[in-house]
C-alpha cells in the first residue's frame, strides 16, 4: 500500500485484512487527481475508497510534512520516480498551492448525497478512519491534526449553519439542494478551497432534473474556485456506465473503475399459499397469509427490513404486523378487524396500496412493548426516522417497514434479512434494497420476495434473474431542461452580474446542457429578464433584467431571496405538515410528519390517525398544517398518499415478456393419474430454472395454474413478441377491449393517448382508455366490438408521434407538469416562502400563466413541459420501436373473445375501477356504472361485504321487493325444513335482517343464524348493507341481488348513457318545426319570425331559403312575408361568399332579428373621416356614404360615393393643355363594389328583391315595352347617346350599413362607431350560445363545426363554462358520438331523454343543406354502394323517425335509398314528390340504387305511386 502515508497504511492494516478489488483499482486513479467513477456492489467499500486519499492528503499536509519527505516515506524502490512525478502533476500542484495559500480555512472535501439520511450515515462513519489515522500518527510521533466534519442539509438548524460558515469544516457532507443554497449565499466563500467532490449514488440522480440541477451547481462551484475540483462518483447500480461518467465529468474526461464483481445474494420467492385463489381459510384474502409469513421471518431473525412500494402500504402493513405480534404474545391489546374493508377480498391484493383510501380500515394502537415493527418513509418526521434507524442499529427494534427512504447506501447495521413485498419498482431498486442485508465487505445479502398476486410471480422471476445478471435499467440524462437553466440563471445572477456568453459557456460545461442551442438559451434569458412584457404577463414579475449597454444579466431586488426560498427541483406536492401544539412539544421537536392534501380534506377535527406507528388525534387543521396530540390506545384511521407509483421500464418489460413467452412454450398439460383430468405442468428444465431463480413449490404451482388458465382463455400467453387483444362484455352490454402487453406504462400511456384520439375522431365517442404496466383497457359501446386490431392499435410511426404531441398539450399530465416546471424555473415562485401553498392556488396561478404563455410562440416553459412529458414521463422512442415491430410483423397481435375476463385481464380491470373509485368529482351515476359494469365474479371479489347502499339504486330495491311480495307457491314446506323455509323466504324478499326473518317465520334464532351462515358459505346468500334506511347487517338472495343489480345498472346507465344519433335527429326535426308537406308547424308572419329567430346566423343559398327551408316550416309561406319583416325593420339579412366568384353572382344569406347582438360582429362603415391626402378605393367610397347613417337608393348612393371618391382621387393635369383631368366614375365598378360589400357583411338592403333578382340572374334593367315612363324620369333617364338608362332589379330598394338595432354611425358623437362596451364580447358569446341552443337544443363540437362558427368550439368554451357555473347549462354526454363536452339546458335534456316523447312516423323531405339535417356533417352518411352523397343545395334527403331513408340529386338525376323496407321507401318517394312539386316540378330521374329507371322494375313502381310518370329520360315528375 504505497499510495498513502505510513499512518494511513497502518490504520488500514489494522482495520481490514486486505483492500477489496475495487479499492485496489480505484486508489491509483483517485490519487492521480483524475475524475473517477467507481462502480461496485453494495458493501464493497466504495465510500472509504473515495474518501481515503483526500483524508490522507489532509492529514499529511496539516501535519507539516513536506511533500518530498512524505513521498520518500511512502514509496520505495523503482516506484520513487513515478510517485514523485504524480505528486508534481498539475492537479497535485494546484491542490498543494491551494492548501498552503489558505488565508483562512475552508472546505476541502465536499461529499454530496441524494438522501439526507445517507449523508448523516456517512458523516458518522467517517469518525472511525479519522480517529484511527490520528491514533496511528500519535503512535508514530507525528502531528495528528484535527480534521473536522460537518453535515449541512435542510434539517440543519440555523445555529449549526452559522457555525459552518464561521468555522468551515474540512469535510462537508451535504445534499444537492444545500449545495445550491450555499452557492447562492455569502456562505459560498467557504467553498472556494474545495479540492475533491464526491457524488454518491450517482445513478439515483443522473437521470433526473435533480441531477441536471446538480451538474450546473458543480460548474458554478468550479467557477467559484477558479479550477476544476476532482470529482469522484460512486454507484452500485448504474447502466450505461459511460452515460453516468459523462454526467459526472461534464466536458472533462472521467476514469471508470469497474472490477465487474457481482454481489453475493441469497434470493428466494416465497408464496405462503399453495393456491392463491383458495383463500377460504384466510378470510378471502392473501394478506393474512403474507402477514403471518412475514411475522414468522421477523421472529426467526434478529433484524429485518421489509420494503414496500408505497407509504400507505408501509403504514398498513406495520399496523397488521403489530396486531399479529400482539395476538401471538397474548398482550392485553385486542384484535381489531374491519370486516367491511374491501382490501380483505380476493384480487384486491393486487391494488392494495393504490386503491385503499383513508376511510377503509381502522387499526389498533399498541404500547411500546407490543411493537415489533415501525414504519419508515418520507412522510415520517426526520427525528422519528432517525430514532427508528438508531433503534434498529442497536438491535432494540426487530423490524422496520420502509419505502425507498432506506434504499440508497444507508448502513442500517447488521440487518439479517430483507423482505420485499410485491415486485420491486425496478431492478436497480431491487439490488439496492437487497444490498441493505449484511451490508459489509464480503457479506451475503439474504432476501425473501412475497408476491401479492399470481401474475406478480412472473415479474419477480424476471426481476431476480435480472438482478443476478446485473441487467439494470438504463438511465438517460435529461436533455436541456430549460426550467433548471432558468433557476440556475437567477441564482447565479443574484450573486454577480453575468455575461451571457460566459454564462452560456459555463452552463454547457455540464452534461445535461452540453448541446444547448443558443436560441433556447437566449429565450430562457429573455423569459427571466422580461422579454415577454405584454399585458398577459403583467401578473408575473421577471426576477432578472438585461443591461443592454453593458451586456450583462443583472438581478432585480429580491432575486436572491427568491432563489433561496423557492430553489431546488423537488416539486411541491402540497403536503400538510403534522405538528404537536407548542404547549405540548416541550424541548423536543414538534414535527410529527406529513399528510397528503386529499387525506387532510377528508379528515375532521377529533379524528384519530396513525403515522409512524403512533396514533394521534387531530386537534386543529390550519391552512398549512395539522396540529395533533398523542392518542395512545385509540383506534385510528390509516393515512394515504397519492403519487407513489411509477411505471415499469421498457427494457425490463422486454425481459419479463420474454420470460412469459418461454414459460408459455414450456407449459404442457398431462393427465393426472388420480383424477384423470388434464393438469398443467412445466418442462423439467423450466422448473429447474425457476427453482434456481429462487421460487418455491407454491410459487411455481400458482404460476403454472395461472399460465394454463390464461392460455385456455385467450389461446396464448402474451409476451414480448405476441400481444393479445382480448374482447369481453361487461354487464351493461358494452365491451372491454384489453390489450395485453408487457412493455410498461411509459409505453402504454402515450399509446392509449393516440388510440383515444383516433377513436374519438373516427367514431365520435370516448374509449375511456386506461393504461397499466401490463397493457391497455378500452371501453367501447355495443356494436363496435368488431373493430379490427389494426384500426385500434396500428399507426404510422410519424403520424402517431404527431398525434401524441398534439394531444399531450390538453392532457391533465401536461397541466400538472407545467405547474411544476413554472415553479421550478422561478417564473412562478411560491407566494409565501416557507409556508404551504394549497395545490388549488398553485393550479390557478399556473393556469393563468399557461393561458398567457400559449399566446407566445416557443415560450420556453411550454417547450420544456412538452419535452418532459414526451421524454421523461413517456418513452416515445420505445413506443416507436414497438410500433415499427407491429407494422413490420416482427411483433404479432393475437385476438381473442372471452366470455369473462381472463386472469391477466382481471387485474387490469380491477385497476380500471380502482382508478376512479376515489375520484370524488365523478358524478355518482357514473361511479355506480363503472363499479357495476363488471363481471359478476370480479364484482363479488371487489365488493365483498361492503356497504352497497350507495351502489344499488334504492328505487330498484323497492321495485324488486314489491314484485316478489306477490309471488306464491303451490306447495307448503314442513315446519322442520328450516333450510327450505329460509331459502324460500329469501327468494321472495328484498334485503332483510335476521331478526325480521326470525320474527316472521317464528324460528329458533340459533338454528336460523346457522342456516343463514350455511347458505352464505354456499354462495346462495349475500350479506352486507343494501338498504340505506335499514341499519345493521342485511341478507339478500343471490338471484334477487342480480335482479336488483340489473335494474340499478339500467337506471345508472340511463342517467349517463347518451341517446342515439337517430333519436337526436328526430328530436331536432321536431324542435325546428319541420314537417311533411301540409303538416308544417308555423304559419303567418309571426311564424316566419320565429323560424328566423331559431335559424339566426345560418348562411344558406338564397334560393334554398325560399324554396326549401321556409316552406317546410311555415305552412303558408310567401315571399311577401319575408319582405314585410325586412321592410318593417324587424329582420336584417347579411351576405357572405367564401369562393372567388364575381360579386354579381349570388352568395349565401343569413337572417337576424334587428335587435340581435350578433349583428355587431359584422361591422359597419369606417369610423373616421379620411384625410384629404388619402385616396379611396371604390368600396371605401361606398362605405363613406354611410358614415352618418341613413339608407339610399342605388342612384343616390352612387352619387355620394362618386363625390367622396373624386374628392380624394389623384387629380392629373394634361401636360399639353393644362386641363385638369378628373378620374372617370364607372357605374359597373360601383355595382361590383356594392355587392362585394354585401358579401363581406357590411351592407344590406331594406328588401330581399335584389337578392332574388341576383339569384335568378336578373341583374340587367329590362323595362316592359308597354311601361309608361313618367316625364320627370324621362328627362333624366337618357344618356347623351339617347340610350335609356335605369336601375336594375338587383340594385333596387334602399341600401344601408349592417348595424345592430340601437347602434349609430354618428361621427359627431363622443363615442366612435364600433366602440364596444366592456361586456360586448361576452354578450355576443352568450348570444351565440343561446342561438345554438335554440336551434339544436345542445351545444357540442360537431354542431359548431357544422356551422363554421368563428373561433370554433374552443372559442365558445369559456362562455359555455361560465354559463355552466351560473347554473344556466348542464354539462354531460347527451348524444352518442358528439364528444364528452356537451352543454344543454335541463329541460332540453329531459325532453331529449324522454322515452315517451312520440316523434311523427311521417316522412320529412329537406334540402341537403337545411340546418335541421345533420347527416353528412355532424352525423356520418349511412353506408351504401351506389353513390357518394354530398351536402349540396338542391339535393334532397328524406327522413323517417330521424333515420335517413332516401337521398335524391335532381342535377345528376339519381336517387339512392338507405333502407330496404319497401313501405318506408314508398312513403319516402311520396314525400320526395311533394317536396319537388312544391319547389319547381319538371324533374326527371334516370337511376335509383344503381338500377336504370328506363326499364320496368320495383323502383319504377315506387316512383309511379308517388306521382312520377314514365318518360324517355326515366321517371319524370310534372308540375
Amino acid at each position: 500500500m504505497r499510495l498513502f502515508s505510513k499512518p494511513t497504511v497502518a490504520w488500514l492494516d489494522h482495520a481490514f485484512d486486505r483492500p477489496t478489488d475495487v479499492q485496489r483499482q480505484a486508489w491509483p486513479a483517485i490519487r492521480s487527481g483524475e475524475n473517477v467513477l467507481v462502480v461496485a456492489p453494495t458493501g464493497s467499500g466504495k465510500t472509504l475508497c473515495a474518501f481515503l486519499s483526500a483524508i490522507d492528503h489532509l492529514m499529511t499536509s496539516r501535519g507539516g510534512s513536506s511533500d518530498g519527505k512524505d513521498d520518500t516515506e511512502r514509496t520505495t524502490g523503482a516506484d520513487d520516480a513515478a510517485n514523485r512525478s504524480k505528486e508534481h502533476s498539475p492537479a497535485s500542484a494546484a491542490r498543494n498551492a491551494a492548501t498552503t495559500e489558505q488565508a483562512r480555512r475552508g472546505v476541502t472535501i465536499l461529499y454530496i448525497s441524494p438522501l439526507k439520511a445517507l449523508g448523516v450515515d456517512v458523516a458518522k462513519n467517517l469518525e472511525a478512519p479519522l480517529a484511527g489515522i490520528a491514533e496511528q500518527c500519535a503512535a508514530m510521533g507525528l502531528p495528528a491534526p484535527k480534521i473536522s466534519v460537518a453535515m449541512r442539509s435542510g434539517d440543519t438548524t440555523p445555529q449549526e449553519r452559522r457555525r459552518i460558515v464561521s468555522h468551515p469544516p474540512d469535510i462537508l457532507v451535504t445534499t444537492p439542494e444545500s449545495l445550491f443554497l450555499l452557492l447562492t449565499s455569502k456562505a459560498r466563500r467557504i467553498l472556494k478551497t474545495v479540492e475533491t467532490v464526491i457524488v454518491d449514488e450517482v445513478h439515483a440522480i443522473a437521470g433526473t432534473k435533480r441531477g441536471a440541477h446538480l451538474a450546473v451547481s458543480l460548474e458554478r462551484l468550479d467557477a467559484l474556485t477558479g479550477r476544476r475540483a476532482q470529482r469522484i462518483g460512486l454507484s452500485a447500480t448504474v447502466n450505461p456506465i459511460d452515460e453516468a461518467a459523462r454526467f459526472l465529468g461534464g466536458a472533462e474526461p472521467v476514469t471508470i473503475v469497474n472490477p465487474g464483481t457481482r454481489p453475493t445474494m441469497d434470493l428466494r420467492v416465497a408464496d405462503p399459499l399453495p393456491n392463491m385463489l383458495d383463500t377460504g381459510a384466510t378470510g378471502g384474502s392473501v394478506w393474512p397469509a403474507i402477514e403471518q409469513a412475514i411475522l414468522d421471518e421477523v421472529l426467526s431473525h434478529h433484524t429485518t427490513l421489509v420494503f414496500v412500494n408505497s407509504r400507505g402500504l408501509a403504514e398498513k402493513l406495520t399496523a397488521r404486523l403489530n396486531d399479529r405480534y400482539t395476538e401471538s404474545c397474548e398482550f392485553d391489546g385486542t384484535e381489531h378487524r374491519d370486516l367491511g374493508s374491501p382490501e380483505g377480498r380476493e384480487h384486491f391484493a393486487g391494488h392494495y396500496d393504490s386503491v385503499v383510501g383513508a376511510t377503509t380500515t381502522l387499526v389498533s394502537s399498541h404500547n411500546d412493548g407490543e411493537v415489533i415493527a415501525m414504519a419508515h418513509h418520507g412522510s415520517v418526521s426526520k427525528d422519528r426516522r432517525k430514532q427508528i434507524e438508531e433503534q434498529l442499529k442497536r438491535g432494540e427494534l426487530r423490524c422496520v417497514v420502509a419505502t425507498s427512504s432506506l434504499e440508497l447506501g444507508i448502513d442500517m447495521g447488521s440487518v439479517d434479512l430483507v423482505i420485499q413485498v410485491a415486485v420491486p419498482l425496478s431492478v436497480s431498486s431491487g439490488l439496492q434494497r437487497v444490498g441493505r442485508a449484511d451490508h459489509k465487505v464480503g457479506g451475503v445479502s439474504h432476501a425473501v420476495f412475497y408476491p401479492v398476486t399470481r401474475q406478480q410471480i412472473i415479474g419477480m422471476a424476471a426481476s431476480l434473474e435480472s438482478m443476478r445478471a446485473g441487467a439494470i435499467e438504463p438511465l438517460t440524462i435529461p436533455n436541456n431542461p430549460l426550467d433548471v437553466l432558468a433557476q440556475q440563471t437567477v441564482a447565479a445572477a443574484a450573486m454577480e452580474d453575468l455575461k451571457p456568453d460566459a454564462w452560456y459557456a459555463e452552463v454547457r460545461g455540464s452534461a445535461p446542457f452540453a448541446k444547448l442551442d443558443r436560441t433556447m438559451f437566449d429565450a430562457v434569458v429573455g423569459m427571466m429578464t422580461g422579454a415577454y412584457n405584454s399585458e398577459d404577463f403583467s401578473a408575473f414579475r421577471p426576477p432578472l433584467q438585461m443591461n443592454e449597454e453593458a451586456g450583462l444579466i443583472s438581478a432585480r431586488p429580491g432575486a436572491q431571496r427568491l432563489a433561496v426560498t423557492s430553489g431546488g427541483t423537488i416539486p411541491d406536492r402540497g403536503m400538510y405538515t403534522v405538528v404537536l401544539p407548542e404547549e405540548n412539544a416541550g424541548s423536543g421537536p414538534r414535527k410529527v410528519g406529513e399528510l397528503d392534501e386529499e387525506m387532510v380534506y377528508e379528515s375532521r377535527v377529533g379524528d384519530v390517525i396513525t403515522l409512524g406507528t403512533s396514533t394521534w388525534q387531530i386537534q386543529e387543521i390550519t391552512r398549512d398544517r395539522v396540529i395533533v396530540v398523542p392518542a395512545p390506545g385509540r383506534t385510528a384511521r390509516l393515512p394515504f398518499w397519492h403519487g407513489d407509483e411509477s411505471g415499469r421500464d421498457y427494457r425490463f418489460g422486454l425481459i419479463q415478456g420474454r420470460l412469459a413467452g418461454e414459460l408459455g412454450q414450456a407449459l404442457t398439460s398431462a393427465v393426472d393419474s388420480t383424477d384423470d383430468v388434464p393438469a398443467p405442468h412445466l418442462h423439467a428444465a423450466m422448473v429447474d430454472r425457476l427453482k434456481q431463480d429462487g421460487l418455491d413449490d407454491n410459487a411455481i404451482g400458482n404460476l403454472t395454474r395461472l399460465l394454463e388458465e390464461q392460455r385456455a382463455a385467450t389461446g396464448t400467453i402474451p409476451n414480448d413478441r405476441t400481444l393479445v387483444l382480448e374482447r369481453c362484455r361487461d354487464e351493461g352490454g358494452d365491451w372491454r377491449i384489453i390489450l395485453h402487453s408487457p412493455y410498461g406504462r411509459r409505453v402504454h400511456e402515450p399509446w392509449a393517448l393516440a388510440i383515444t384520439a383516433r377513436i374519438r375522431r373516427r367514431y365520435g365517442f370516448d374509449a375511456q382508455a386506461y393504461a397499466t404496466d401490463d397493457g391497455i383497457v378500452l371501453r367501447l359501446p355495443d356494436g363496435y366490438e368488431n373493430l379490427r386490431a389494426a384500426d385500434i392499435l396500428l399507426f404510422d410511426v410519424d403520424d402517431m408521434q404527431r398525434v401524441i404531441e398534439t394531444q399531450i398539450g390538453g392532457s391533465v399530465l401536461y397541466m400538472a407538469r407545467f405547474r411544476e416546471c413554472a415553479a421550478r424555473s422561478l417564473f412562478l415562485p411560491r407566494t409565501s416562502p416557507g409556508r404551504r401553498v394549497p395545490l388549488w392556488q398553485q393550479r390557478l396561478r399556473a393556469s393563468q400563466l399557461l393561458s398567457a404563455a400559449r399566446t407566445c410562440r416557443n415560450f420556453p416553459l411550454l417547450l420544456e413541459t412538452a419535452r418532459e412529458c414526451l421524454q421523461d414521463v413517456y418513452d416515445l422512442p420505445a413506443l416507436r420501436t414497438v410500433m415499427s415491430g407491429l407494422n413490420a410483423g416482427t411483433i404479432a397481435v393475437h385476438e381473442a373473445t372471452t366470455g369473462a375476463p381472463s386472469p391477466f385481464a382481471e387485474n387490469m380491470l380491477f385497476g380500471f375501477v380502482g382508478s376512479v373509485m376515489y375520484q370524488y368529482d365523478v358524478p355518482q351515476a357514473e361511479r355506480s356504472t363503472q363499479l357495476l359494469s363488471m363481471d359478476p365474479e370480479v364484482l363479488e371479489r371487489l365488493l365483498g361485504t361492503t356497504d352497497m347502499a350507495s351502489l344499488l339504486d334504492q328505487s330498484a330495491i323497492a321495485q324488486v321487493a314489491d314484485e316478489l311480495r306477490g309471488r306464491t307457491f303451490w306447495n307448503t314446506l314442513p315446519e322442520d325444513d328450516v333450510t327450505g323455509r329460509i331459502t324460500r323466504y329469501a327468494k321472495t324478499h328484498g334485503p332483510f335482517t335476521a331478526d325480521e326473518m326470525i320474527d316472521e317465520l317464528r324460528l329458533d334464532a340459533v338454528r336460523a343464524v346457522h342456516v343463514l351462515d350455511e347458505l352464505d358459505a354456499k354462495g346462495k346468500l349475500l350479506k352486507g348493507h343494501f338498504l340505506a334506511e335499514k341499519p345493521g347487517q342485511q341478507w339478500l338472495y343471490i338471484d334477487v341481488f342480480r335482479r336488483i343489480r340489473t335494474l340499478s345498472l339500467a337506471k345508472a346507465r340511463k342517467a349517463i348513457k347518451p341517446v342515439s344519433q337517430q333519436s337526436y335527429q328526430a328530436f331536432l326535426l321536431d324542435r325546428q318545426g319541420v314537417g311533411p308537406v301540409g303538416a308544417e308547424r308555423y304559419e303567418g308572419v309571426d311564424g316566419l319570425m320565429r323560424v328566423i329567430e331559431q335559424l339566426e346566423g345560418v348562411f344558406l343559398n338564397a334560393f334554398v331559403w325560399e324554396s326549401a327551408v321556409f316552406p317546410i316550416r311555415v305552412r303558408d309561406y310567401h315571399p311577401s312575408m319575408l319582405d314585410e319583416l325586412i321592410a318593417s325593420g324587424d329582420v336584417v339579412w347579411v351576405g357572405r361568399k367564401n369562393n372567388g366568384t364575381t360579386s354579381k353572382e349570388a352568395g349565401d344569406i343569413a337572417f337576424h332579428p334587428a335587435d340581435s347582438p350578433l349583428l355587431a360582429a359584422y361591422g359597419g362603415p369606417a369610423s373616421s373621416e379620411p384625410s384629404d391626402s388619402e385616396s379611396l378605393t371604390v368600396p371605401e367610397a361606398v362605405l363613406s356614404a354611410f358614415r352618418n347613417g341613413g339608407a339610399f337608393h342605388a342612384r343616390r348612393l352612387s352619387a355620394l360615393a362618386q363625390e367622396a371618391w373624386q374628392q380624394h382621387a389623384d387629380v392629373r393635369v394634361n401636360p399639353d393643355t393644362g386641363e385638369i383631368l378628373f378620374p372617370t366614375w364607372d357605374e359597373n365598378q360601383f355595382e361590383e363594389a356594392l355587392w362585394a360589400l354585401v358579401w363581406r357583411g357590411k351592407i344590406t338592403n331594406g328588401s330581399f328583391a335584389p337578392v332574388r333578382a341576383l339569384a335568378r340572374g336578373d341583374a340587367a334593367f329590362r323595362p316592359s315595352p308597354h311601361a309608361v315612363v313618367p316625364r320627370w324620369r324621362s328627362l333624366h333617364s337618357h344618356d347623351g347617346m339617347g340610350t335609356r338608362t335605369g336601375t336594375s332589379a338587383a340594385m333596387g330598394g334602399l341600401w344601408s350599413a349592417v348595424t345592430a338595432s340601437g347602434e349609430t354611425n354618428d361621427v359627431g358623437s363622443d363615442e366612435p362607431h364600433g366602440r364596444e362596451r366592456p361586456q360586448g364580447n361576452e354578450e355576443r358569446g352568450i348570444a351565440s350560445v343561446e342561438s345554438l341552443l335554440d336551434r339544436y337544443g345542445i351545444v357540442a363540437a360537431p354542431l359548431i363545426d357544422k356551422e363554421d362558427v368563428p373561433g370554433g368550439f374552443s372559442g365558445l368554451y369559456p362562455v359555455l363554462k361560465r354559463m355552466e357555473e351560473h347554473g344556466m347549462l348542464v354539462r354531460g354526454m347527451f348524444v352518442q358520438g358528439f364528444g364528452a363536452a356537451q352543454f344543454a339546458r335541463k329541460d332540453t335534456i329531459d325532453a331529449l331523454r324522454d322515452d315517451h316523447q312520440g316523434h311523427s312516423r311521417s316522412c320529412v323531405a329537406l334540402d341537403a343543406t337545411d340546418p335541421a339535417n345533420l347527416t353528412g356533417a355532424a352525423i356520418a352518411w349511412p353506408e351504401q354502394r351506389f353513390m357518394k352523397p354530398a351536402r349540396r343545395s338542391g339535393s334532397i334527403i328524406v327522413f323517417r323517425q330521424g333515420a335517413p331513408a332516401l337521398f335524391a340529386v335532381p342535377k345528376s338525376h339519381k336517387i339512392v335509398g338507405f333502407t330496404e323496407d319497401e313501405t318506408v321507401l314508398r312513403q319516402s318517394c311520396a314525400e320526395l314528390g311533394y317536396a319537388l312539386q312544391r319547389r319547381s316540378g319538371g324533374v326527371s330521374f334516370s337511376e335509383m340504387n344503381g338500377e336504370s329507371l328506363k326499364r320496368r322494375n320495383a323502383y319504377m313502381r315506387l316512383l309511379k305511386s308517388a306521382g312520377f310518370t314514365e318518360s324517355p329520360q326515366g321517371m319524370r315528375l310534372y308540375r
